[in-house]
């Protein structure tokens, strides 16, 4: 009994560590990952320059300069036109999911953040006028979507980040 589950805890040891190494190799996974991550990271120090200080919420956030969205997407995307071809399905599938996110980061998210800011503008009014009741509300998140430029921004930077790493590669 106890051999036959050594043997099956061996087994599901060797499928994991097989999903890390095919994982671990996923070059259109590892493009997607870093373009968020520098858009993060750069987003973050655009942040830090011009407000003079760090705010660790920008290295996970949304909104801001540049698009982490559009850097993920337009990175998955060209890294599968370069994996699979431009007539593929795995590259019409993520260029459309690409639309969607940037059309969605400069639409609907952009508005929403637009509106928390009015939404907060009016509850600091409230609240300097002695109304408490509504000043115990957490200030809403006014950092959820992005500018045009922004989006154009983070796009560019995803497409270069995969075809860098799919220089590297190959």
């Amino acid at each position: 009994m106890i051999y036959c589950l050594h043997l099956q805890v061996h087994f599901i040891w060797g499928i994991f560590m097989e999903f890390l190494r095919d994982f671990s190799g996923n070059i259109i996974f590892i493009s997607a990952a870093s373009g968020w991550f520098v858009a993060q990271v750069l987003k973050t120090i655009i942040h830090m320059c011009f407000t003079k200080q760090f705010v660790a919420e920008r290295l996970v956030g949304s909104g801001g300069m540049p698009s982490s969205h559009s850097a993920t997407v337009c990175a998955l995307t060209t890294a599968a036109a370069f994996e699979y071809g431009a007539g593929s399905f795995e590259f019409t599938i993520s260029l459309i999911l690409a639309i969607i996110v940037m059309y969605d980061a400069m639409g609907v998210r952009r508005e929403t953040g637009i509106q928390a800011k009015l939404l907060n503008d009016i509850l600091e009014t409230f609240a300097q006028m002695g109304r408490s009741e509504l000043s115990a509300y957490e200030k809403l998140k006014e950092f959820v979507g992005h500018t045009p430029l922004q989006v154009l921004a983070g796009a560019i930077l995803g497409i270069l980040i995969s075809v860098g790493i799919q220089a590297l590669v190959r």
